[in-house]
């Protein structure tokens, strides 16, 4: 309808109080209609995981003065993004905006998030979707110097709009008290994590295992998420839900099945 605001879908994996969501959702405010729908508490790490074997509650909640309406959700970072376009909203948003997220979803990251397995989940109904990210763990993270960044990616996107199957993974610098380098548009990095358990043992003398590791970065390339984060720049990546090695998939033509 001429003159709609756009409807705007809010959703997170850091749980529907934690500071960068509460930033996201003033951010969206000042571009159209607001509603969230997000975890009731940390939702980190799920990927793209849904409930299937357990209820899901979906209950307003009220957190701020806002003109948003609000949902707390007891599943996944995907299921409420399903509960909202299939229950909540009113009709289908004009985008989905994920975080922002309190840590970096950059390079392999991207597999484990559920900030961005939001995001994919929205592009995956046919909705333009966005995933932030703030390279900043604390809960105390400096979010402000970001909004203008943010909001204009924001923007493009709904002017723009973006193909079926394909979203945007916005990752920001640290703050570190100086302006942004600028944003640019690159790939993934590849890279992996070294990972390693730290076993430990409780009170009762069982074991339990704490996962620990550190990030390798394998790509010298320029034109890298890692290498623009490094940089100072905010990296823009526009990932797909089409996870086929087409390459390879040519490369197999000669193998023999028989």
């Amino acid at each position: 309808m001429a003159g709609e605001k756009p409807l705007i879908l809010v959703c997170n994996d850091d749980g529907i109080t934690a500071p960068g969501i509460r930033t996201l959702v003033k951010i969206m405010n000042e571009l159209g209609d607001v509603i969230v729908v997000a975890p009731d508490g940390p939702q980190s790490g799920m990927g793209h995981a849904i409930t299937i074997n357990g209820i899901l509650r979906c209950d307003p909640i009220h957190l701020d003065d806002g003109p948003q309406s609000e949902y707390s959700c007891t599943g996944t970072p995907v299921d409420c993004v399903k509960l909202a376009v299939n229950v909540v909203l009113p009709r289908k948003p004009d985008l989905v905006v994920s975080g922002i997220n309190h840590g970096s979803n950059s390079s392999i990251n991207v597999i484990y998030s559920g900030t961005m397995s939001a995001a994919m989940e929205g592009c995956l109904e046919g909705v333009p979707s966005i995933g932030f990210s703030l390279c900043d763990y604390s809960w105390e993270a400096d979010f402000e110097p970001a909004i203008p960044h943010i909001k204009k990616i924001a923007q493009e996107t709904l002017a723009k709009g973006l193909p079926r199957g394909i979203c945007l993974n916005v990752n920001i610098p640290k703050y570190e008290g100086k302006e942004y380098a600028g944003i640019k548009v690159v790939r993934q990095c590849q890279g992996n994590w070294e990972e390693e358990f730290d076993q430990r043992t409780d009170p009762r003398k069982r074991n339990y295992y704490w996962l620990t590791g550190k990030f390798v970065n394998y790509d010298e390339g320029q034109d890298t998420d890692e290498w623009a984060l490094e940089n100072y720049y905010i990296s823009v990546v526009p990932i797909q839900s089409d996870l086929t090695a087409h390459s390879q998939r040519t490369a197999m033509q000669n193998w023999n099945f028989e």
